[in-house]
């Protein structure tokens, strides 16, 4: 699943693929906000970890959970 983090003030968005599922990322992003965290932890589908200020936060935009398809479909 592809995941797209807008960060305040910053130019660009973060944006990675992941193997957790959208209701995973969903509940850790929520649960990082209601306990007032000051970050927020993702890791990608080869192995990088991001911490991100919860602080920061613009929006976070979830994609499908459906792999690419690559070649041509008939």
């Amino acid at each position: 699943m592809e995941i797209r983090i807008g960060i305040a003030n910053t130019g660009r968005e973060l944006n990675f693929e992941t193997n957790d599922s959208a209701d995973t990322v969903k509940k850790a992003l929520a649960d990082a906000l209601d306990a007032k965290a000051t970050h927020v932890t993702f890791a990608d589908a080869k192995g990088t970890t991001y911490i991100v200020p919860t602080a920061g936060l613009a929006y976070v935009e979830l994609g499908t959970e459906e792999s690419r398809r690559v070649g041509f479909v008939a």
